[in-house]
């Protein structure tokens, strides 16, 4: 993954730690005060809300300990691969694209980031400035002219 994309992973587990976990022992401190637990539907609530984030705490955890990172300012070349942003020309709608090819935990194609896996991505791994790549998507297929490829 991207050095940015461990950071958010980073930021999202310390918000998680430090500001979820309290707010909802808090909330289930305040539920057991209401009673009877058995019929307490806030305490049943809040102890999901535990179970939820207690889990993807657990998650996080396990994805920055396996994480790779891969610093793409370091990376060079003419050829597409991983960490690149890469500028395409839709052939059939004259439309200019700009995506960078990160990993699966980071992707987020409203701002450009596409996995690594996509099909999109797939298909420009290996290509170079003036290929043409066809990419079967789920929406059908597009071809693309690579007019750029930069490594920042």
């Amino acid at each position: 993954m991207t050095a940015g994309g461990y950071a958010a992973l980073e930021a999202e587990l310390k918000r998680r730690q430090q500001q979820e976990r309290p707010r909802i022992i808090q909330a289930i401190s305040e539920a057991r005060s209401h009673g009877d637990l058995s019929e307490n539907a806030e305490y049943h609530s809040a102890k999901e809300a535990q179970s939820h984030n207690e889990g993807h705490i657990a998650d996080l955890e396990d994805k920055i300990s396996r994480a790779e990172v891969i610093d793409v300012s370091k990376l060079s070349g003419n050829s597409v691969k991983f960490g690149a942003t890469v500028t395409l020309i839709d052939e059939d709608t004259e439309e200019k694209k700009v995506y960078q090819i990160v990993g699966d935990s980071e992707a987020d194609v409203k701002s450009g980031k596409v996995s690594i896996s996509s099909p999109i991505s797939r298909a420009l791994i290996g290509k170079k400035v003036g290929d043409t790549v066809e990419v079967l998507a789920p929406g059908g297929g597009k071809s693309y002219e690579i007019v750029k490829v930069v490594f920042v």
